[in-house]
């Protein structure tokens, strides 16, 4: 070959030799993960990512030290206000049975310390019992000191009730008998009562509420009785004016049992 022409042939071999690898070279496609980064994709099907801020408005702080940090705002401890009271300028009036309780921390002045219990000793509820005593059957026995009214049957027993007695100064004994009765009577206070008491009203019409109850029994020719009570807690104790006070369904027993006449032995 001539000396001139074997440059050509290495120029012209070079220069194919990177088409003809291209050729033989196996064809290799791009990972999926690439192909997909390089295409194109419309700009409104791209998420976007929300937005994140450094400082809420002033609106949505909740208040408190973040807002104080972030808001610029007065701190915390001047800003935070007591909620209004619901009761401010209300007036309370003390109810009537709790005012003699006082507090946890004495009662007031002049007032006892707790009021008597509203439920009635179940030892003076009634019932028959034995009696050993002298009396004729159809008598009623007054036991003052023990709080017990007996009416004498036959065969050594008596029915026994539970009664409230006068107070201190108050009490008496002797020897009386019924003279009238009456169901659901009026109540006139005596003169020596409205002495005592002149905020007493000067006459009651029977009925729940009048204080002598739903019967009374009138003995001799005296201001006493044997009288219910709208007060049954007070049954066993002794707080009337000399009166013998019972329970309504216990003086309406007793009412029904004897008659005008019947002797009443106060002891």
């Amino acid at each position: 070959m001539s000396r001139h022409l074997l440059p050509l042939v290495v120029i012209a071999a070079l220069g194919t030799a990177p088409a003809a690898a291209q050729v033989l070279a196996p064809q290799v496609s791009a990972p999926q993960i690439y192909s997909r980064q390089v295409e194109a994709v419309p700009q409104a099907q791209i998420p976007q990512a929300p937005v994140r801020y450094a400082a809420a408005p002033r609106a949505e702080m909740g208040g408190g030290f973040v807002e104080f940090l972030f808001g610029g705002g007065e701190p915390p401890r001047a800003r935070r206000a007591m909620p209004a009271d619901p009761y401010a300028g209300q007036r309370y009036e003390v109810e009537p049975g709790l005012a003699p309780r006082g507090s946890v921390y004495g009662a007031p002045q002049g007032l006892q310390a707790a009021e008597p219990s509203r439920q009635m000793d179940p030892r003076f509820e009634k019932q028959v019992v034995a009696y050993d005593g002298n009396h004729a059957p159809g008598t009623i026995v007054i036991d003052t000191p023990n709080r017990f009214l007996y009416l004498v049957q036959e065969n050594g027993k008596a029915v026994r009730y539970g009664i409230g007695v006068g107070r201190e100064g108050f009490r008496w004994s002797g020897v009386k008998s019924i003279t009238r009765k009456a169901e659901w009577p009026d109540w006139t206070p005596p003169a020596e009562m409205l002495k005592r008491r002149p905020d007493l009203p000067r006459h009651m019409a029977g009925g729940p509420e009048n204080p002598l109850g739903a019967r009374a029994m009138y003995l001799g020719s005296s201001l006493y009785r044997i009288h219910g009570s709208n007060e049954p807690w007070t049954i066993g104790t002794a707080v009337s004016s000399g009166c013998i006070r019972m329970r309504n369904e216990d003086v309406t027993d007793l009412y029904e049992r004897v008659k005008v006449g019947t002797k009443v032995i106060v002891i």
